[in-house]
């Protein structure tokens, strides 16, 4: 399939839907879109639409563009990442991957935009974040959450404001910062770069003052990281994590039990902020991103040290310094149901603790003097028989 045949059958398929994130081509099924969370077959779910093993081999074949590392990732590891680009349109992360026997591809459309933290409305707090002068921040969700458009939000802000070297690990780079007052090197696994490890291992060689690592997957990359942000670098990385208590957790997993205590020693040391990410349905369609934050205070230098326990919770330390601009997920979706962003069904689909959002629901409705006694529950559930309202009254 030439480039040209490629790039205007991409192009068709974004502009024919609005708020496409990601495209999926497995045999068998028509080529899926998803557009705000959602599914969609395109263009219908018709016999003709189904994807043959060829179509999707040919594609794939394209995608990789004769590099040799992918074919053996692919052939190996049964999975290759790669980009792909429509100059001037559009830039594309790419997964190929093997199911059933036959190529899969997974494309999620990447923002070209730069994004700024006043356009991602995040909170107050980030300005504080990118403050720091060293020590590691992650932030963390499941894939899709919006990660990496966090972390590119705070580059572009660190960009505008300091006069420094920015280094970055990307798998595959998302967002093309333009130099202004900071000086980028963007680097791109596989391109530039074997292994994040070894990535990381010679950008501390590099004279940056901030490393951003696409992610940590593995124990000596986390080993680097952390001592990076021990020798004076500010670090930020993502996890697959969903709230701050997992993400210690994920981190203490990389090593040995033996480890166990020197590393959250070095964590005490090192960790500046946790920031973990959900996207969830907003009202009138959409999604919204709402998050959970940590900061560094003793009582987290304390639990980092002897882990949670029954007085001792990272979720009762971020409840009380919510005056700092830490909040939980759970004080989050409440906030959201406040200001009507969010439904009350969705809060508690998306809650950690059920029972403290449901309170936190019902006192948001009391003070917007919202009736629960609605008239609707005194109801009969079935018709009245003729002349049964005579007899009631």
């Amino acid at each position: 399939m030439p480039e040209t045949n490629i790039d205007a059958m991409l192009s068709t398929i974004l502009r024919s839907h609005e708020g496409v994130s990601d495209l999926f081509f497995v045999v068998g099924k028509p080529l899926q879109v998803e557009a705000h969370g959602e599914l969609q077959s395109y263009p219908d779910d018709s016999e003709a639409a189904v994807l043959k093993p060829t179509q999707v081999e040919q594609l794939a074949t394209c995608l990789m563009g004769g590099i040799e590392r992918l074919k053996e990732d692919l052939h190996e590891l049964g999975a290759c990442d790669c980009s792909y680009a429509i100059e001037g349109f559009a830039r594309f992360r790419v997964n190929i991957f093997r199911q059933n026997g036959h190529h899969a591809i997974v494309m999620r459309k990447l923002n070209t935009a730069i994004p700024t933290m006043d356009g991602l409305k995040l909170q107050p707090i980030f300005h504080e974040i990118i403050k720091e002068k060293t020590g590691i921040t992650f932030v963390t969700g499941a894939t899709g959450s919006g990660k990496t458009t966090t972390l590119a939000a705070m580059l572009n802000e660190l960009n505008q404001t300091f006069k420094m070297h920015i280094v970055t690990l990307e798998d595959p780079i998302e967002f093309m910062h333009t130099h202004r007052k900071a000086t980028f090197s963007q680097r791109e696994l596989g391109r530039d770069f074997p292994s994040f490890a070894a990535g990381l291992r010679s950008a501390m060689r590099q004279a940056p003052k901030v490393i951003l690592v696409g992610e940590i997957r593995d124990r000596e990359t986390m080993e680097i990281a952390l001592t990076a942000a021990e020798t004076g670098h500010v670090v930020y990385s993502t996890l697959h994590t969903i709230n701050a208590g997992q993400t210690i957790n994920r981190i203490l997993g990389f090593f040995s039990k033996d480890e166990e205590e020197l590393v959250r020693e070095r964590l005490a040391q090192t960790l500046r902020y946790v920031v973990c990410q959900r996207l969830v349905p907003k009202m009138g369609g959409g999604r919204v991103m709402i998050n959970e934050i940590m900061g560094n205070s003793m009582r987290t230098r304390e639990t980092l040290l002897l882990g949670e326990g029954e007085n001792r919770s990272f979720a009762e330390i971020i409840e009380a310094s919510a005056p700092y601009g830490w909040r939980t997920f759970d004080m989050a979706l409440i906030d959201c149901y406040q200001r009507q962003v969010i439904t009350e069904e969705s809060a508690n689909l998306f809650a950690t603790s059920k029972s403290k959002v449901r309170t936190g629901l019902d006192r948001a409705k009391k003070l917007a003097g919202v009736d629960e006694a609605s008239t609707d529950m005194l109801k009969l559930q079935k018709p009245l028989l003729p002349g049964a309202e005579l007899a009631i009254a």
